[in-house]
């Protein structure tokens, strides 16, 4: 313990961390009946560090070419200390750090927390889950197995239905007109070095905010907890509980790496018959579900192009949903919204369920 006070006093003496001392002590957090759900974005943070330190150590043995990245993977899986242990915590961390990005921005909205003065935190999250979409899209294709070529094959065949620009979008992505190596090594380049940057960028502007602001009481307890406020303090208390859901997580993705292994599959061949079922990662699948529903052609349009066009439109709305919420930006009950919220989840989980249950 005196070490550790001799290394602290030794940091002082030269770094003047008096003003994070003092924001430390002043920072308090809200106190009610949904504050658990402030820590759902911190799991998520967590999960993202951990991708962080997984892709470094295997990036470390991969190489991004046709010819060899598939070899790299089986390498890695099978030659490398832990190596299969690393690739599973890297790919089950993706998907329950997409999983928690999705329950952190639902409990966002259904708390109203993106009303005044947070509407740019809001945006910002928006851009976070759409990046780590990017991240899971991108990231999918790396092993160069025949499930993750055909299932990039289809995505990003989405692309091209978009009016206009959709040809040059497909380009833009492949490389090309197909998926080749020269896909792959695009891939690699966003998965570890564009998508990384913006990402960094967008998160400390979001960070910022969040510290800056403070954390958002829900517009149905507000009267409630400004006749009785109770806070707690941001740092130790709020950061150890905080500490604990991040232990939790680790201790689950431990289990599902171990038990349940990462599988590589064969090795991606363009000549060879697409596997029966294919679709993509469990995060697109409403929305692949969605256009296997719309017809050809409506009003003699391309049905999928409008089906594109709407998506797009909803997306749009939902990023910008606080200029919209007027109510919620007034401190009333906005119904009308909270339905939407509803509605759009239940969509998603019927849609995910019947494209996996009968398709």
């Amino acid at each position: 313990m005196d070490k550790l006070i001799k290394l602290s006093n030794w940091f002082e003496e030269r770094i003047d961390l008096s003003g994070v001392k003092k924001f430390a002590d002043k920072k308090v957090v809200p106190v009610h009946r949904q504050h658990f759900w402030y820590g759902i974005g911190g799991i998520t943070l967590f999960l993202f560090v951990t991708q962080i330190i997984t892709g470094i150590l295997l990036l470390l043995y991969y190489r991004p070419a046709a010819d060899s990245a598939y070899e790299s993977v089986q390498f890695i899986m099978t030659s490398v200390r832990y190596g299969w242990l690393i690739r599973s915590i890297h790919s089950w961390g993706a998907n329950l750090m997409i999983f928690f990005l999705f329950v952190h921005m639902f409990s966002t909205f259904f708390m109203k927390a993106y009303r005044k003065p947070r509407e740019m935190t809001w945006i910002s999250g928006a851009i976070l889950l759409v990046l780590a979409l990017a991240f899971g899209f991108s990231g999918y294709l790396l092993p160069w197995n025949k499930l993750a070529f055909f299932a990039t094959k289809v995505g990003t065949e989405m692309a091209a239905v978009v009016p206009f620009i959709g040809k040059y979008i497909l380009r833009f992505l492949r490389g090309g007109d197909e998926v080749t190596g020269a896909t792959l090594t695009r891939f690699f380049g966003f998965h570890v070095a564009l998508l990384p940057m913006a990402t960094f960028f967008v998160l400390m502007f979001h960070l910022v905010l969040i510290q800056a602001q403070g954390m958002s009481v829900p517009t149905s307890l507000e009267k409630e907890y400004e006749k009785k406020p109770r806070t707690m303090k941001f740092f130790p208390d709020f950061i150890l509980r905080d500490a604990v859901g991040w232990l939790t997580v680790l201790g689950l993705l431990g289990v599902l790496a171990a038990l349940f292994p990462w599988e590589l599959g064969e090795k991606a061949d363009a000549f060879a018959s697409a596997p029966m079922g294919i679709k993509p990662e469990w995060y697109f699948v409403f929305l692949f579900q969605t256009l296997k529903y719309i017809p050809g052609r409506i009003l003699s349009l391309n049905g999928e192009a409008l089906a594109i066009f709407a998506i797009g439109l909803g997306i749009l709305f939902w990023v910008f949903v606080p200029f919209f919420d007027h109510r919620a930006q007034k401190n009333l009950p906005s119904r009308t919204f909270t339905i939407i919220g509803i509605v759009l989840v239940v969509y998603i989980l019927v849609m995910t369920a019947i494209s996996y249950i009968f398709s």
